[in-house]
């Protein structure tokens, strides 16, 4: 069990195998416990159960026990990552762990970002969803391998869903990975999956304070993309108060406005790919010099 949210572990599947139907979803309510677990009732009527310390609340679990099972869940999932990294670190990979809310405009974004990219270098698309490979068949259409990793009941994609996913591909040395997560900004922050970068991607046709309601995945990101700038003129969305929001939760965040319909940002986006893909294979070449040893 995901303590962060309390999504079921479940059966992961990756292409060709059977696909679950998912479950009809019930209502959700979003709270906070204190660490006796009472519930703190604020003005208007709203509960806040998250002032514990698990920062969250499952009925019937203490908040020491919860703490516990995510400490060795995590604990579990970074000992993969750790592999993950070190694979990617000695093959000369730059891995790209793209998070988002659904409907961010992830895949659309990758489509421009292969097409732009193609025959510069490899690259290979992990696509996580719950269910269906909709977004697996969209990116190899524009030309990129891809494999889906379905969830089944969970939220988030982990380390050793990854490395499974590596050992299938089969990646080639000094390459792109771009791993797309599942369309969820809370539990994605908490799970490493090996990669260099974590990339948030704001469309501005949600809200400017998302960082705000979800500090956890923008201090998580090092770079926030604010995607589909193109609508800015359509919406009331004020893109320097997202800016804003983001860098009260994350000063060091980077950010670049980008549209991937109208290509505005493409080339900032692309050259920032352009330096990690230079500095992972440059690290590599270090790391295969020869050590002189003095006298």
């Amino acid at each position: 069990m995901c303590t962060t949210c309390g999504c079921g572990i479940g059966q992961t599947f990756i292409a060709g195998h059977a696909l679950k139907q998912p479950r009809k979803p019930g209502g959700v309510m979003r709270y906070r416990v204190h660490g006796d677990g009472a519930a703190h009732t604020f003005q208007h009527g709203a509960l806040d159960f998250g002032a514990g310390a698990a920062g969250t609340h499952v009925p019937g679990i203490s908040q020491s026990r919860m703490v516990k099972i995510e400490r060795d869940i995590l604990a579990k999932n970074n000992d993969y990552a750790a592999e993950n990294r070190d694979y990617f670190s000695t093959h000369g990979i730059f891995a790209l762990n793209l998070v988002s809310s659904p409907g961010s405009g992830k895949t659309t974004l990758l489509v421009k970002t292969i097409a732009a990219l193609h025959g510069t270098l490899p690259i290979t698309v992990i696509e996580g969803d719950q269910q269906t490979d909709n977004d697996a068949a969209r990116i190899r259409a524009a030309g990129a391998p891809a494999l889906q990793i379905n969830t089944g009941k969970g939220c988030h994609l982990d380390a050793y869903m990854v490395g499974q996913a590596i050992q299938q591909l089969g990646l080639q040395d000094e390459s792109l990975l771009l791993i797309e997560n599942v369309g969820n900004l809370v539990c994605p922050a908490s799970f490493d999956l090996g990669e260099a970068h974590k990339v948030v991607i704001l469309s501005v046709t949600e809200g400017e304070d998302k960082p705000l309601k979800y500090p956890d995945m923008f201090r998580a990101a090092d770079l926030m993309l604010l995607n589909k700038c193109d609508l800015l003129t359509y919406l009331e969305f004020d893109a320097g108060l997202a800016v804003d929001y983001a860098r009260r939760i994350n000063p060091t965040l980077k950010v670049i406005r980008i549209s991937a319909s109208s290509g505005e940002g493409m080339a900032e986006w692309l050259d920032w790919i352009a330096k990690g893909c230079h500095n992972a294979v440059a690290a590599v070449q270090r790391t295969a010099e020869p050590k002189v040893l003095l006298e």
